[in-house]
């Protein structure tokens, strides 16, 4: 099941991606308007801002703004940066793999076969997928 620290914080990019302008946002304009608590909305936004896809700015006016183009935004990479792991098995992962402790051969796993099919399905949906084609 999806996180709440990747749904809120795919809401609040979405958020940031249908203003009319690319102004800075406060943190409460966001959470109430997405019903998130502050609190747990500002550790989003800095991690999200500590990989490069917010900016900040401080003082009177401040807020976080997009600091790329919503088109040029992955859902895969949001999705890794608030998630971790696409895989739901360690041994079907492209970027986090490990060897299962219980798994004899992973060639003849079952678990591990399915689960690389639904990496390669829900990858292929997120990659095709920008912040700009789900907020608009």
């Amino acid at each position: 099941m999806l996180s709440k620290k990747t749904k809120y914080g795919i809401k609040a990019l979405t958020y940031l991606a249908r203003r009319e302008n690319n102004e800075p946002v406060q943190i409460a304009e966001i959470a109430k308007s997405e019903h998130i608590s502050i609190k747990f909305l500002e550790s989003i936004l800095l991690l999200l801002r500590n990989s490069g896809f917010l900016g900040a700015k401080k003082g009177k006016g401040g807020g976080y703004y997009l600091i790329k183009d919503p088109k040029d935004i992955s859902m895969a990479k949001v999705y890794r940066i608030l998630e971790g792991p696409i895989a739901l098995l360690p041994c079907a992962s492209h970027n986090f793999y490990e060897k299962c402790d219980d798994c004899d051969d992973e060639t003849t796993c079952a678990a591990r076969r399915l689960m690389t099919e639904v990496r390669d399905n829900t990858l292929k949906i997120l990659e095709s997928n920008s912040l700009a084609d789900i907020a608009f």
